[in-house]
């Protein structure tokens, strides 16, 4: 597959207000007439490539420049210095022709008129993509079967639920079979079910009509059963890009093993094997190790174990990707260090 969205030195500034340390009743009133403004660097020298096809994550802490990322890509801003296009656009040049190729659901503005049926706005996005009557009727035989929201389409969007109005903001984005999709929080507002749907409705759009995905979301769950690929970026700059395994593999020191056990059949293996772990609770049948992937093979402490102890449940966790991601943010950009120094994540 070839390259679908291509950033090279994306720069991005604002002018803003500049702040004034303990001000005097003189200066209030004249900033009334005449403000001082100074340049903030939203995004520096950002770049990154996505093929065509992939499903990728872009998540940040808020203020990190992922929205203004988004904006550029989608044509609603200008970057200030490099290069971006997009199925051959350049969103901020070409924005009319560009939107028949892109789709876009940002949670905090809907697509839908409000006041009117789901299925009036959908008429609508049909006569602006010029989509003909056979092509428009498939593509929503197809949304309800997935997404279920045939029982929405007579409603006001108004009177839906957030839940509800979300997957349709995802079948208003997707009605014209983009090559391109931005989500912002494409499963904010959802049940467990919901959610389930969802994502199963993404992937086979992404895997049936090869269409390239972008996700930004602060749901971490999102990204582990969406997302082949993670950019992460913090204070304007890119700290990560690859894939959640490489990333895992990178970061992820610590394993927790959690088992019970009915008895002990090797005393002298189980003290060995419990000096190379660290033993976080230990209950009358039940105990929770923590092993140190640079310095143990899982593999070899689980034997142990097993042939030490009556075991009765076993189970091997990674640390959260929430946790693996907030050591990240706090390494900044130097993130790509030696994982010996990174301590061990919070697995709760």
């Amino acid at each position: 597959m070839g390259t679908i969205i291509k950033v090279n030195h994306l720069v991005k500034d604002f002018k803003v207000p500049k702040k004034q340390l303990n001000p005097g009743l003189g200066q209030k009133v004249l900033s009334v007439f005449y403000r001082e403004w100074e340049t903030k660097r939203a995004l520096k020298q950002v770049s990154f490539e996505v093929k065509q096809g992939e499903f990728v994550g872009y998540v940040g802490p808020n203020g990190a420049g992922k929205s203004t990322t988004i904006k550029i890509l989608t044509g609603v801003l200008t970057p200030t210095e490099g290069e971006v296009q997009v199925a051959g656009f350049v969103p901020y040049k070409q924005r009319y022709e560009y939107t028949y190729h892109i789709g876009v659901v940002f949670g905090n503005r809907s697509l839908l008129e409000f006041d009117i049926p789901v299925i009036d706005s959908f008429r609508l996005y049909r006569d602006i993509y010029e989509l003909n009557p056979k092509a428009f009727q498939e593509r929503l035989e197809f949304f309800s079967e997935i997404l279920k929201i045939d029982q929405f389409l007579h409603i006001p969007v108004r009177k839906l639920s957030l839940g509800e109005r979300m997957r349709c903001e995802i079948a208003a984005s997707l009605l014209h079979k983009p090559q391109v999709v931005f989500l912002d929080e494409p499963t904010i507002g959802l049940d467990v079910l919901a959610k389930e749907e969802v994502r199963n409705f993404l992937t086979r759009i992404n895997q049936e009509d090869k269409t390239t995905i972008m996700l930004t979301t602060h749901d971490m769950s999102d990204i582990e059963a969406l997302c082949d690929r993670i950019f992460i970026i913090d204070e304007g700059s890119i700290i990560y890009d690859g894939s959640l395994t490489e990333m895992k593999r990178k970061y992820v020191q610590w394993k927790r093993i959690e088992f019970e056990y009915h008895g002990v059949k090797n005393p002298l293996l189980l003290k060995e094997v419990l000096k190379k772990t660290r033993v976080l609770e230990q209950t009358q049948n039940f105990v929770s190790l923590e092993v140190n992937l640079l310095e143990q093979d899982v593999p070899e402490i689980i034997g142990g174990l097993l042939n030490s102890l009556d075991i009765s449940d076993l189970n091997v966790q990674e640390p959260r990707l929430e946790s693996v991601i907030k050591e990240i943010y706090r390494r900044g950009i130097n993130a790509a260090v030696d994982p010996l120094e990174i301590p061990s994540p919070n697995l709760s």
